[in-house]
C-alpha cells in the first residue's frame, strides 16, 4: 500500500514521492553500473541517467515487476548501450620521466579501471540473495572480479551479472533484455567460460578484512614500502605476483618482473608516506611522495592490494585523479 500510494503521487508529479520511492535502491544501483562499466565516474553518470528514465517513464510502469527490477531494468539497458557507444579509451603513456621503468612482462588487456570506495559499498552490497546467486557479493565487487568482467561482451556481461551476482531467475533477465530464455541461458554459458579464464585461482582465501591477519601483512607491506625496502617488499608477494596501473597498460608478473620495477620506482630520492583507505572490498592506500624542495608531500596515486592466504598476489596502482573519491587530499604538509 505504501509503494502503491508513492508511485500514485509520483505519476502525479511529486518529487519527494519519487525520491522516497527509489533512494534506497541508489547505492546498488551504483555498484551494478560500475560492475557493468568499470567506471566508478562512469557507474555515477548511468545511475543518475538512470533516475531521469525512470522519472520521465514511472507512467509505464505497469507493476508486473518490483520497482527494484524496475530500476534494474533500466540502469542495465542504459550501461549496454553506454558500453555499445563509448570510444574505445586510449590507453595512457607513463609520465613519470625522472623513472625509466624495465620492460613490462606483458600489456593490460583493459587499461579502463577504476577504484570503486568501500565507504559508498555499506548498504549497497548487504541485501538478500537471490536464488540464482553464485558468487558472494563481496567478491563480485573486488579488482579480479570487475576486471574479468569488463572483457565480456555487454550483454554477456549483464547476464552474468543479473543472474550469478544479483540472482535474478532466467526468465526476468530474459524480461529486462527483451530476450528470450534461451538467450539468456546461452550467453550465460559463454560469459562462465570467459571469465573463469580470466579470474585468478581461489585456492587460498584472503584474510577477513580488518582481521588480525589482514593488519599485519598491511603493516609489512606499509613499512617495506615507506621505508623504500625493495627486498622486504617482495618477501611479502606471491611467486605469480602481478603488478598493474591502469590506464597505463603496463604490467609485471612474478617476482622478479616486480623486483625490477619497485627498484626503478623505489629510490633514495623518491619516498613515499601511505595513507590507508579501503576500495573494493581490499586494503588500499593513497600514495604521497615525500619532497625536499617544499616539505609538501604530494599525491601520486592510489595502491589497492590483492590478498591471498598470508601474502600480496596483487598491487594495482590508480592514477592521483581517485584520491578524492576516498576523501583523501592531493597533497599533504610536510
Amino acid at each position: 500500500m505504501v509503494t502503491t500510494n508513492l508511485i500514485t503521487r509520483a505519476r502525479a508529479g511529486d518529487g519527494s514521492a519519487f525520491r522516497e520511492l527509489t533512494e534506497p535502491y541508489h547505492r546498488e544501483l551504483q555498484v551494478h553500473c560500475y560492475r557493468m562499466l568499470g567506471s566508478f565516474q562512469d557507474a555515477e553518470d548511468v545511475l543518475q541517467d538512470t533516475l531521469l528514465a525512470a522519472w520521465q517513464g514511472l507512467a509505464g510502469f505497469e507493476g508486473r515487476a518490483s520497482i527494484r527490477t524496475w530500476l534494474y531494468r533500466i540502469a542495465t539497458n542504459r550501461c549496454i548501450n553506454a558500453l555499445r557507444s563509448a570510444k574505445r579509451r586510449q590507453a595512457k603513456e607513463w609520465d613519470a620521466p625522472e623513472i625509466q621503468p624495465p620492460e613490462p612482462t606483458g600489456l593490460s588487456e583493459v587499461v579502463w579501471l577504476e577504484p570503486y570506495p568501500d565507504a559508498l559499498l555499506e548498504g549497497a552490497i548487504d541485501g538478500p540473495p537471490g536464488p540464482e546467486t553464485r558468487y558472494e557479493q563481496t567478491e563480485a565487487i573486488s579488482l579480479a572480479f570487475v576486471t574479468a568482467l569488463q572483457v565480456l561482451p555487454a550483454r554477456q556481461r549483464a547476464v552474468l551479472i543479473l543472474r550469478e551476482v544479483l540472482g535474478y531467475h532466467a526468465s526476468e533477465v530474459a524480461d529486462m533484455l527483451d530476450s528470450s530464455v534461451e538467450s539468456v541461458n546461452s550467453a550465460l554459458k559463454r560469459a562462465r567460460v570467459g571469465l573463469q579464464r580470466r579470474l585468478p585461482p581461489t585456492d587460498e582465501q584472503p584474510p577477513a578484512p580488518d582481521s588480525p591477519a589482514e593488519q599485519a601483512l598491511v603493516e609489512k607491506f606499509v613499512r617495506a614500502y615507506q621505508s623504500g625496502n625493495v627486498n622486504a617488499l617482495v618477501a611479502l608477494l606471491t611467486e605469480d605476483v602481478r603488478v598493474s596501473m591502469p590506464p597505463v597498460p603496463l604490467e609485471y608478473y612474478g617476482r622478479d618482473a616486480v623486483h625490477g620495477f619497485y627498484t626503478s620506482v623505489m629510490r633514495p630520492d623518491r619516498l613515499y608516506d601511505l595513507v590507508p583507505t579501503r576500495a573494493n572490498g581490499q586494503p588500499a592506500f593513497g600514495t604521497y611522495l615525500r619532497t625536499s624542495i617544499d616539505g609538501v608531500r604530494r599525491g601520486t596515486g592510489l595502491l589497492v592490494l590483492t590478498l591471498t592466504g598470508d601474502q600480496v598476489s596483487a598491487v594495482t596502482r590508480f592514477d592521483n585523479s581517485a584520491l578524492p573519491w576516498f576523501g583523501l587530499p592531493r597533497s599533504l604538509p610536510g
